[in-house]
């Protein structure tokens, strides 16, 4: 058997992990084209904010618990999510109409980015999921994968600092008359 010249080798690696690389001018302008966007920034991972308080906010706070399998406790812990933030190097912050479906267009931009060479995109959302009147949770299945994505509270995000940090707005909603934001994160590359 012939062994291949190292350079062969090399060179073949280097091609197995090219990434196209998409500006963060083009990431934030398709981001700013999906309706219901109002702005898309560019973050680092490392600005996240994770901690153990969130996911109890869940628990002690929200009708899903257990009962969505993009809700905890099917969710990944805070620890979890800081292994998985630190493997990547940029994220786009999308804040949306408070009408949005922030879950809908963390998908939709996601497979965007994923299509355009960013094979690490992953998106997480807001809020409980609503694709299902009832979720599958007895046989832990989803019948949307494709579109379904955890919010960043359900993974342990301190959405409140992260936006924050960001120099977004973001206010704790005191009335039912009172406008929220809502924020999708999309992890890239």
């Amino acid at each position: 058997m012939k062994r291949k010249k190292s350079s062969e080798v090399k060179r073949k690696s280097k091609v197995a992990v090219k990434q196209i690389k998409l500006s963060d001018e083009k990431l934030c302008e398709l981001a700013r084209q999906k309706p219901g966007v109002r702005e898309a920034r560019i973050i680092s991972p490392s600005e996240v904010e994770t901690a153990a308080w969130v996911r109890l906010k869940c628990q002690f706070g929200c009708d899903c618990f257990g009962q969505c399998l993009v809700c905890p406790p099917f969710t990944p812990t805070p620890e979890q999510m800081r292994k998985v933030l630190d493997c990547y190097r940029r994220a786009i912050l999308i804040h949306c109409d408070p009408e949005a479906d922030v879950k809908e267009i963390v998908a939709e931009l996601e497979r965007d980015i994923f299509l355009r060479g960013a094979w690490k995109a992953l998106g997480l959302g807001a809020g409980p999921c609503y694709f299902c009147k009832k979720c599958n949770v007895e046989q832990r299945q989803c019948r949307y994968p494709e579109r379904a994505r955890p919010a960043m509270e359900a993974c342990g995000i301190d959405v409140y600092t992260t936006v924050r940090k960001a120099g977004l707005p973001i206010e704790v909603v005191r009335t039912r008359r009172q406008c929220p934001n809502y924020y999708g994160l999309i992890l890239v590359d």
